[in-house]
């Protein structure tokens, strides 16, 4: 069948490789009945295709997780026709022991010495001839980030495909004879043992310059408990700002297509007779759907390659290391820390940023507390509406009590699906080597970024598509009167039991579409006080055009009370942050069930947020 699996532990290139021999040709989804991530795809050479499968990363092969199950249950039940193992080169001793678990498995493998440009730039020699005799399987040294070696691995996929080569050698583990079960003792002879025929099997056949590692001046500042933190959350915020220039251009283009296409189809549908509901879709809904979309990926792009540059040279690791501790307050790793700091600026790029983690659970609810982070547009948003109603220092009051309840929600989050995500016999410390520093490679960096920006726009196109419609459907109104609109008779029927929560008819249409575009909440405000247009317009054509304020302030303050305009605003702030983002996270995720569980608890949690504020709030300033 052709089937190839790549084997290797967190950061040892498989992602890179995958990526690099399927290119579009991949489908990435969970495996049956698991919360794993399953990546295959598959490529052709010399007439023949090939199936490729991107295996669970993991430091070993117990069975002690759901990745290492997965894993084992793979390549033992002979799904594998070859398995390519990978080890990082630049710590050859370290990263060998995958194989030392893999050498039991009588299974046609190659071992593939990944990141030898690293290895050389410290001076290390790697006598891969040797290792293969002992191994008695081919050993290809490679650097999977540079495009020029890939012709050798096809090569000798196929030739190991016709005449497979097994491991000859394995460790010898001898745990005593008074040991039942899976005892401390079995384990730890078990370690021994693997680490003892690592050191044998690589005598001889690695040499090395640098006696010494000397800590860099870099990571001496990084290591630091304070100043290192301060270092880590500048370089991401700047890293996003970067994201923003590189996301800049597309969006620019982007951003011209609804003027350009909208009015000519809308002419052209309207000579045709076309009923004006069809015409609106065609001439709104599908212009800025794919601007949404364009959007979405450049951004995406954007995010993969200051994630990409910022991987590469190896100071992830570190900014991982620096806050596993106060992350591990959520049932979170180190590695969280850049997503929810690129949160931030967009919860699309935090969401995005997430497949750094280990494993899907940690995935999964990195995602969930990055949706707790108001992304840029929220803070264009809130000062605005506060001004209405409050003075300075109250604006300054709301903003810090915005800030504050970040924590709280994001604690409220971890609690409520840390257990179900991450089991407490799933949970252990972060497990890294810290990589040295090395020169990035900007065209593999590019490439990767490229891939799953294109990946993201056609599954974006579906999801955003859809909703749309359906947001479309509910908000269009034909007189352009709001009144018309299908959402206000919704709104204004269920208005007994929104007021409740502290919104009224007009403000909770504004929450909606909120959970659409935060860009559309101004001028969704302005639609519904004063009435000068319709809800689907201003829900699409959110960058057009501007609100005034000092108009709308004064509808809505003799409409409202401070206490439901301060309900709004936490309620909007802490709901769904955009249809993008729930796009992101389903397609981050590969779970329906699991998006709808997020998208649901966030609703909820902002509504009751929304009771809780406007009933306190009532109590003093009415």
């Amino acid at each position: 069948m052709n089937t190839i699996a790549l084997l290797g532990q967190p950061n040892s290139g498989k992602s890179t490789i995958f990526n690099q021999l399927t290119g579009s040709r991949q489908h990435v989804g969970n495996w049956p009945g698991k919360t794993v991530e399953k990546k295959d795809g598959s490529f052709t050479y010399n007439n023949t295709k090939y199936t490729l499968v991107d295996l669970p990363g993991s430091y070993g092969l117990s069975g002690n997780s759901d990745e290492e199950l997965i894993t084992e249950k793979f390549i033992k039940g002979g799904e594998a026709d070859l398995v390519c193992v990978l080890v990082d080169a630049s710590q050859l001793e370290r990263s060998m022991y995958m194989l030392a678990d893999f050498a039991s498995m009588d299974v046609p493998a190659i071992l593939i010495l990944n990141m030898m440009d690293v290895a050389g730039d410290q001076g290390k020699e790697i006598n891969d001839r040797l290792l293969s005799e002992r191994l008695g399987i081919p050993v290809l040294t490679f650097t999977a980030a540079e495009g020029k070696e890939y012709g050798k691995l096809r090569e000798l996929i196929e030739q190991e495909l016709k005449t497979p080569h097994r491991l000859v050698t394995a460790p010898v583990i001898d745990a005593g004879t008074n040991d039942t079960g899976v005892s401390a003792g079995k384990m730890l002879a078990e370690g021994q043992a693997k680490y003892a025929w690592i050191s044998s099997l690589l005598e001889g056949v690695t040499n090395t310059k640098q006696t010494k590692y000397k800590l860099s001046k870099f990571d001496t500042l990084m290591v630091r408990p304070v100043l290192g933190k301060v270092v880590t959350v500048g370089i991401i915020l700047v890293g996003f700002l970067a994201a923003m220039l590189i996301m800049s251009p597309f969006m620019g283009v982007a951003g011209m297509l609804p003027g350009l296409l909208g009015a000519p189809i809308a002419n052209f549908l309207t000579g045709l007779n076309v009923h004006p509901w069809l015409v609106s879709v065609f001439s709104l809904i599908i212009p800025n759907t794919i601007y949404f979309c364009i959007s979405m990926a450049a951004f995406v792009f954007g995010v993969n390659v200051v994630f990409g540059f910022l991987e590469e040279i190896g100071f992830l690791a570190r900014a991982a290391y620096q806050f596993d501790g106060a992350l591990s307050k959520l049932g979170l790793q180190g590695k969280a820390v850049a997503p929810i700091l690129m949160g931030m600026g967009c919860t699309i790029g935090g969401a995005s940023g997430t497949r750094v983690m280990d494993s899907w659970g940690q995935k999964m609810l990195t995602m969930m507390v990055v949706w707790a982070v108001p992304c840029a547009s929220i803070w264009s948003i809130i000062p605005v509406i506060s001004g209405m109603f409050f003075p300075i220092w109250g604006t300054l009051l709301v903003c810090v009590g915005i800030i504050a309840y970040i924590f709280v929600l994001m604690f409220l989050v971890s609690k409520v699906f840390g257990k179900s995500l991450i089991p407490e016999d799933a949970k252990a410390g972060m497990i890294m080597e810290l990589p040295p520093y090395h020169k990035p490679h900007w065209r593999y960096i590019i490439k990767e970024a490229w891939i799953k920006c294109f990946d993201m726009f056609k599954r974006a196109l579906k999801t955003v598509t859809l909703v749309s419609v359906i947001f479309w459907a509910f908000s269009y109104s034909p007189t352009g009167n709001v009144e018309s609109s299908l959402l206000y008779k919704v709104g204004t029927t269920i208005e007994p039991v929104t007021r409740f929560f502290g919104l009224g008819w007009q403000t909770f249409m504004a929450f909606i579409s909120a959970a659409f575009a935060k860009e559309a909440v101004l001028g969704t405000l302005n639609a519904v006080f004063a009435g000068q247009s319709d809800v689907a317009s201003v829900a699409f054509n959110a960058s057009a055009g501007g609100v005034d304020t000092m108009a709308l302030s004064a509808y809505m303050t003799s409409a409202i009370s401070g206490a439901e305009a301060l309900a709004f605003m936490f309620a909007c702030t802490f709901s769904v942050p955009c249809l993008m983002a729930l796009s992101t996270t389903y397609k981050e995720s590969h779970s329906l069930k699991w998006t709808l569980k997020t998208a649901g608890f966030y609703v909820a949690a902002a509504l009751l947020l929304s009771c809780i504020v406007y009933h306190i709030a009532a109590l003093f300033i009415g």
